[in-house]
């Protein structure tokens, strides 16, 4: 899932069922969702061993598409499942959905992260790794 920041810098997300990240990517505000995602699919698979044993990819309705799905499929072998909206202007939990929303709000408590003030992809990636450090560190 994707957040665009103020500053046009994009987070893209991998989180398991807890909110734990799997896989983070930073990119550009001109790079798509669907890019930024396979990217991040791609760098987690190829260079990392995080994402190996995930069998199912929960995404939002904007990444739908065959394209995507089979782009997915072919760099880590996961299953693509799209959750979408049940109804509009209605507020309604919806189950998986809100699991990586929650790692999104847990990330805007921190104030270098809400509104970024960093210059560097590389600077905004340490203060999310960091972000989550500290959570994870204030959680167990």
């Amino acid at each position: 899932m994707t957040q665009e920041k103020k500053s046009g810098i994009k987070v893209h997300l991998g989180v398991d069922i807890l909110g734990h990240p799997h896989a983070i990517m930073l990119t550009t505000a001109e790079v798509t969702d669907w890019n930024g995602a396979i990217e991040m699919a791609a760098y987690y698979c190829d260079v990392t061993d995080n994402l190996s044993q995930a069998k199912k990819l929960l995404i939002d309705g904007g990444y739908t598409g065959t394209a995507f799905a089979d782009a997915i499929q072919s760099l880590s072998g996961m299953e693509v499942e799209v959750v979408k909206h049940s109804e509009l202007h209605t507020f309604k939990v919806i189950p998986k959905r809100w699991m990586v929303e929650r790692t999104f709000a847990w990330l805007d408590h921190y104030c270098r992260l809400w509104k970024n003030c960093e210059r560097n992809l590389q600077n905004t990636f340490q203060m999310v790794t960091i972000a989550f450090i500290q959570l994870l560190l204030k959680r167990y």
